[in-house]
Order: structure tokens, then sequence, then C-alpha cells
């Protein structure tokens, strides 16, 4: 789906239920147009893509613990990611990359400022997570994509829950001078950790919303992580 330019606030203000530090400060961005997948990626689209030349690591081409073509695929760690998007890459003669963190959450947010893109409040009726109230429903696995059909402003579907996304940049414990032009916050230690966001069937809302921030090892794999893909919109396109 086609992301347009623009700019947008990037990070939760001080009065947001639930929100954190590392959350802060809030800081305008200014985003050029780029690509990005309309799903996380699935277990069908990774099959296809680990069945590609090599690049720079070997892929399993079934990680996944709940199985379906149709469900993200997920325990793939950073590394294994970054190698699906040089694989694609090398096939399509195309950037395809992770998406920057600004990049994520501008996508996410659509133009919302609330704290999900559909408004103030979550519920297990259109997203996939953890919540403790017996009165919703607790599916304790991932879901296939665009499993409740709810898409944001932009056509992208499944950007709260379902499985947390690694994005490009190297944590932070906040935004102080952070980037203010939609590119990757990165060090010079290629090894450091990275970012995910979005929040999974196994967390609760609190890390579902879009200015919500995460890290882990990059070499880490887990039953709620996965992710989707960039790609940098060509100077041809509107």
């Amino acid at each position: 789906m086609l992301v347009p330019g623009g700019e947008f606030w990037m990070g939760a203000a001080e009065d947001e239920p639930d929100s954190q530090d590392s959350e802060r400060p809030r800081h305008l961005v200014q985003m050029s147009r780029f690509l990005m997948g309309r799903y996380p990626v699935t277990q069908a689209q990774w099959k296809a893509v680990t069945g590609l030349e090599k690049e720079e690591i070997d892929l399993n081409p079934d990680p996944s613990r709940f199985k379906g073509d149709h469900r993200p695929v997920e325990q793939v760690s950073w590394f294994e990611a970054v190698e699906f998007c040089q694989r694609l890459s090398a096939q399509t003669s195309r950037e395809y990359g992770l998406p920057s963190e600004a990049e994520w959450e501008y996508a996410c947010r659509a133009g919302a400022e609330t704290p999900y893109h559909f408004g103030e409040k979550i519920t297990t009726e259109i997203v996939n997570y953890y919540d403790n109230d017996s009165k919703r429903e607790y599916r304790g696995e991932t879901t296939p994509v665009n499993y409740f059909g709810v898409a944001n402003a932009l056509g992208l579907c499944d950007m709260h829950g379902n499985v947390d996304e690694w994005c490009q940049d190297h944590w932070h414990e906040n935004y102080k001078e952070a980037p203010t032009h939609g590119i990757a916050w990165l060090t010079s230690n290629q090894n450091t950790i990275r970012i995910l966001r979005g929040g999974s069937w196994y967390t609760e809302p609190r890390a579902c919303r879009s200015a919500a921030r995460y890290n882990s090892s990059p070499d880490n794999r887990s039953y709620n992580f996965g992710f989707r893909v960039v790609c940098r919109a060509p100077g041809t396109l509107p």
C-alpha cells in the first residue's frame, strides 16, 4: 500500500493512558512516501521467499508455532527478517526492507492521534491481543491476517496486535535527539538490540498502542515476533 509523504507527531502525549517515558518527547517528524505491506508477512509468503537464493544466512522455511499459510510468520529473528528482505530485493530488483520506527508509527496512525488508529479504546472484537477480562475472548494464538476485516485509513491491516513487528532501528531509551525525517535511528554497533512495534496476541492492550515500543536482541525468536516489509516508492508514483 502506498503511504504518502507528510508529517506527524511521533510518540505519546504526557496524558495518554498507559504511556511510557520511552515514548517521549513527542516530536514532529517529516516523512517521505513509501510502500508498506498491507499485512504482516504470512507463512505462505515466507516459504516462497525462503526458496530463493541465499544472501547471507540460511532460513527455516517453516519456523512458526501456529501453522497456517494465511497466518503471520513468527519465531523469526531480526536477522532472519532482514535476510528475507535481501532475498526479495535481489529477486525483484526493488529495495525492500524493514520499516524504520518512524515509518511504522506514521503508517499505523494513518493521520490519527488517538492511542489506536480507530480511536481511544481497544476490543477483542477487532484486535487479537491478551485481555484478562473474562468476558472478552482470548484466543491464545495468532489469527490469519485481516481476520477481523479492519483496516486503517491507508488500507493497512493488523497494525495492532496479532504479532509484534520488527523495525530497523536500534533501541534508544527515549526520543531525545531522535531523527526528525523518518529515517532509522542507528548506531555503529550492528548487534545492538532492536525495536518491536504493534503488540501481539500475547500482549496487553497498552502494548498495542500506536506509540508503544519494545525491544529485543536481534537474534531472538518468539512465537509473537513477526514483521512486515516496506519498499521505497519509485519516483514515477503519484
